[in-house]
């Protein structure tokens, strides 16, 4: 029986998603949006170029991602070492943030999306924060899928901000000598911890990297990466990126079924 597509996706879109399994889709999915860049200089454009085009990718995957009841979506817009680019480039990217944020609260609010941000969000600018905590308020009672912006984000920071809190909470508990380190307790203390477990990463331009981005997050997600540009990057490719992932066997360490039962065939023939 064929499942009616969402409504709200184009004819590509609804052509994709009627291959898909419904029950199947990823809880949380996480995106590393790569190819800015070579975009603009593949056109001759200067690098800004690219950012500003990005943003048509980032509207166009959020609502499709809404559109078909996606739980959580992370965007990796902003790294700890992207602080290292010139400086007129960075100014340029938190200007950019600080326009996403005002001109797309509409799109939010009519897809129900809930947004919020994870990573040093302190160290960014002021007026950048204001306008993040505005727009955070303004969602924070949507009930749809959750987007999450990763700003000053770096995964390797992020543990140890979460070794730090725990430190810090042995401190006020007794000390360390009573600390009892165990794979749940690092979890609680990231700043996914209130995010579904993640279950597909999608990188674009076609590198094989994880950039320091969800790296204990990422341990059993599926990757899935494409050669286009993130600025040529749309609501259907995600789609298809979820195609993908639905043809895979996730084990988590373990062994397929259809592996298991032929060896407990081979097991049978043995004792004969």
């Amino acid at each position: 029986m064929r499942v009616a597509a969402p409504e709200g996706l184009s004819t590509k879109e609804a052509e994709v998603y009627s291959k898909l399994k419904p029950e199947l889709l990823p809880r949380h999915i996480a995106i590393i949006m790569d190819g800015n860049g070579r975009w603009a200089r593949r056109r001759h454009l200067p690098r800004i170029a690219g950012h500003r085009a990005g943003v048509a990718a980032v509207r166009s995957t959020v609502e499709t991602a809404a559109r078909i009841h996606i739980s959580a979506l992370t965007l990796y817009a902003f790294s700890a070492e992207n602080w290292k680019r010139p400086g007129t480039e960075v100014s340029f990217l938190m200007r950019l943030l600080q326009h996403y944020l005002r001109e797309e609260l509409p799109t939010l609010m009519r897809n129900d999306i809930r947004l919020d941000y994870i990573g040093r969000i302190h160290e960014l600018p002021q007026e950048v924060q204001e306008r993040m905590h505005e727009t955070h308020a303004k969602t924070a009672h949507n009930t749809g899928m959750t987007l999450t912006l990763a700003l000053n984000y770096g995964a390797r920071v992020e543990l140890v901000d979460a070794f730090s809190a725990i430190a810090r909470k042995a401190a006020r508990n007794g000390g360390l000598e009573h600390l009892q380190f165990d794979e749940a307790m690092i979890a609680q203390h990231l700043y996914t911890s209130h995010l579904p477990e993640l279950d597909l990463v999608v990188r674009t331009s076609g590198e094989m990297r994880l950039s320091n981005f969800l790296l204990w997050q990422a341990a059993y997600a599926e990757i899935f990466v494409t050669e286009k540009l993130w600025p040529d990057f749309r609501g259907v490719d995600l789609l298809n990126a979820i195609l993908e992932y639905q043809k895979r066997e996730r084990r988590y360490g373990g062994i397929s079924d259809a592996a298991s039962a032929s060896e407990h065939r081979q097991s049978l023939l043995s004792l004969k």
